[in-house]
């Protein structure tokens, strides 16, 4: 596939979701109950009472893991939130950073912006902005954020190295990052590589653990290190989740147990180094 075709699917998967048409961070898109909708964010570190603190329809279940649960934001930080969604993990920033902070969650599909914006009203949150714009060319001035969370987002993007370029001109001096994010722990056969559905359901795009991390280091960011790692949660009970792991891989149950242990969920740090 293309960049530009990824990006297509991306937009137009999460366009969707956004429209209440889909829901749920696997292979295959499809509405899904609140109550797994929570189900999925509690196994992945989310408390009741952060379910309880966010808006109607602000959490979509699309996460691959808690950011916030190791970022350690402070009262009046300004907190980047990259591929915001509907807004779930910025709302949960702004509690943490308070009336003095701001949260600027960014996102390149209108649908989400859209919905984002209507969660903030709806929950009163006036130190939150949603800003419509792509990660790896962020619509934010250099040096202008204290702190970067991000989920289950930039597995989906082709070009990683540019959004941590990007990342590390927005973030101040010092400034620092945890992003919860899908990896790979070896290499994916061809056919679940080059597969739309795999894509979709954020596998295709994931790359080796050693590559992104060297990534990170690359853009510039010192004290770079997981802090946390599991096998990424996929539901192989879900006969579509099963369908779509046997389109990849074929049917035997082997070789859909090794892809499903080939896929990590990390949580990463970062700093970004200070000037002189």
């Amino acid at each position: 596939m293309t960049d530009k075709k990824m990006k297509e699917i991306v937009k137009d998967k999460y366009g969707r979701i956004a429209a209440g048409a889909a829901s749920g961070c696997g292979c295959g898109c499809r509405p899904m109950p609140e109550e797994a909708v929570s189900s999925i964010s509690k196994g992945v570190g989310y408390s009741d009472a952060d379910l309880a603190a966010v808006p109607e329809g602000a959490n979509l279940g699309l996460g691959c893991g808690n950011p916030l649960a190791f970022s350690a934001l402070k009262e009046g930080d300004v907190v980047l939130d990259l591929g915001s969604g509907a807004g779930f993990d910025s709302f949960l920033a702004a509690r943490k950073v308070g009336k003095t902070g701001k949260v600027i969650g960014v996102d390149m599909t209108p649908e989400m912006i859209a919905k984002a914006r209507a969660n903030a009203m709806a929950g009163n949150f006036e130190n939150v902005e949603f800003l419509l714009g792509d990660i790896e060319a962020l619509p934010l001035p250099d040096n202008s954020v204290d702190a970067a969370i991000s989920n289950c987002v930039i597995n989906l993007v082709p070009d990683k190295q540019k959004v941590f370029q990007e990342l590390n001109r927005v973030l101040r001096p010092e400034g620092r990052f945890m992003i919860s994010d899908v990896v790979l722990l070896k290499e994916l056969p061809e056919e679940v590589r080059t597969s739309v559905e795999a894509y979709v359901g954020c596998v295709a795009g994931a790359i080796l653990k050693d590559q992104y991390l060297a990534i990170i280091r690359g853009a510039g960011f010192e004290d770079v290190r997981v802090v946390d790692e599991s096998y990424a949660a996929v539901d192989l009970d879900d006969p579509e989740v099963h369908e779509v792991a046997k389109q990849c891989v074929g049917a035997d149950e082997s070789r859909i147990d090794d892809l499903v242990h080939s896929v990590a969920s990390i949580k990463v740090h970062g700093v970004k180094k200070a000037t002189g």
